[in-house]
């Protein structure tokens, strides 16, 4: 069997609670021992993490591989290669490709090309809806059967008889719905209504778009029992109902985006469009009301919401640019300063990237508990570096901190306890 030690790293799991000088020891792709190894115990290959933090790999909720239909955006290998080189060993991929994950045969497809690629793990994400366009019901159960980790509507359902009866479908499947709240009339402008919006003169898209979908969503979750989650919150407002829901006992998660923890509508100036993202970038006390809602515990994770784009798709004005932004090389780099500005340990706060999404997803991962999958993230957290076109794996570039200074590099990403070549072909 295959063998690896990491030798004298930081060992840091948040689902224990670890945080020790210690090694790690892999047999067979799985944690074999954390600390001294069986006495017949002889590492193949060792790795010395002395001075940089060896934890488990990332687990990122939402990233846009692009493939099957926009390949000129990104690919499987492209963006699972990207999620690798940042210690991101598990992704969450959306229903939204072209053709949408409504059959067992795209579910199958995206993960057999994931297979081949050999780089991060692929967890599909299955459309609630036949084309994802909201009237006909999915065959949720069969997806299960391919591989799905969950549904998704992420284009919003207007037909609420629909809806619950998806809610339903999926709770009797035992699958967690992934819910993007999205209030369709209200939210056809391009960033957030506000004084900002006003003084630029572009269409805003009030709060109330997402906090309308999720007083609806939370009824019908009451109703039908189904398990939800609710991705990219991006209000105050919202966070305070989540917040009342799970007091109430009903069955929600959250999480936010890395980007809305630390950039707000006033970033927009100039018309950035690299700040054009769905949801909007809120006010500065959303942002405030954000953070706290990941401290408090109502917010049980931070995902990406990697979106990859060609060039061309920023360079029109800035209403009609593609929203989004290519964010897996700052996953963890985000994750670490957020620890920094909110003076948390870095227990918890790797803990929103790993244990918590893994718990979320249902999943044996996020964890280096004995016997568990031996995927892993080792990082030195004193190494500076800028962002720029050159040094992002992604197709796509477009990013609001290009050129800023981070803290945090990966120096090996390990799944299935095999260190990733992220330079194979």
């Amino acid at each position: 069997m295959a063998t690896l030690s990491i030798l004298e790293g930081r060992v840091i799991d948040p689902a224990s609670n670890l945080d020790s000088v210690t090694n790690v020891h892999i047999a067979d792709g799985k944690i074999l021992a954390i600390g001294t190894p069986p006495t017949d115990f002889s590492a193949e290959q060792q790795i010395n993490a002395k001075n940089q933090i060896v934890c488990p790999g990332l687990i990122d909720l939402s990233v846009r591989l692009c493939e099957p239909g926009a390949e000129h955006k990104g690919t499987i290998l492209s963006e699972t290669r990207a999620a690798a080189a940042n210690g991101i060993t598990t992704v969450c991929c959306p229903p939204d490709t072209n053709p949408v994950i409504d059959t067992p045969a795209v579910a199958e497809l995206i993960q057999k090309r994931a297979t081949e690629a050999g780089m991060a793990k692929v967890l599909p994400l299955a459309a609630m809806t036949q084309a994802l366009k909201g009237e006909q019901l999915a065959e949720i159960g069969r997806l299960k059967e391919a591989g799905c980790i969950g549904v998704s509507n992420v284009l919003p359902i207007t037909n609420t008889q629909v809806l619950r009866h998806a809610y339903a479908y999926a709770a009797n499947c035992e699958m967690t719905v992934f819910l993007q709240p999205i209030e369709p009339w209200l939210s056809k402008g391009c960033i957030h209504e506000g004084t900002i919006s006003t003084r630029l003169g572009l269409s805003g898209i009030p709060e109330t778009a997402e906090t309308i979908a999720v007083a609806r969503d939370l009824l019908l979750i009451e109703m039908t029992g189904v398990r939800a989650h609710f991705c990219r919150l991006s209000t105050a407002r919202a966070v305070s109902m989540i917040k009342e829901a799970q007091a109430k006992g009903l069955p929600v998660t959250a999480d936010v985006s890395a980007h809305h923890l630390f950039l707000t509508d006033k970033d927009i100036k100039n018309y950035n469009s690299q700040c054009h993202v769905s949801p909007p970038l809120r006010s500065h006390d959303d942002k405030t009301g954000l953070r706290e809602g990941l401290l408090q515990g109502n917010i049980n994770a931070i995902s990406s919401d990697h979106q990859p784009h060609e060039a061309d798709a920023k360079l029109s004005p800035f209403a009609m640019t593609a929203s989004g932004i290519s964010a897996l090389d700052t996953l963890l780099p985000l994750c670490l300063r957020f620890a920094e500005e909110m003076q948390i340990d870095l227990t918890t706060a790797l803990g929103y990237v790993t244990h918590k999404p893994a718990q979320i997803l249902g999943i044996s991962a996020g964890t280096l508990a004995i016997d568990c999958p031996a995927d892993l993230c080792i990082f030195d957290p004193n190494s500076h570096w800028r962002l720029t076109p050159d040094n992002m794996q992604s197709l796509g570039h477009n990013s609001p901190f290009l050129n800023s200074e981070f803290k945090g590099k990966v120096s090996y990403t390990i799944i299935n306890g095999q260190i990733v070549d992220i330079d194979k072909e």
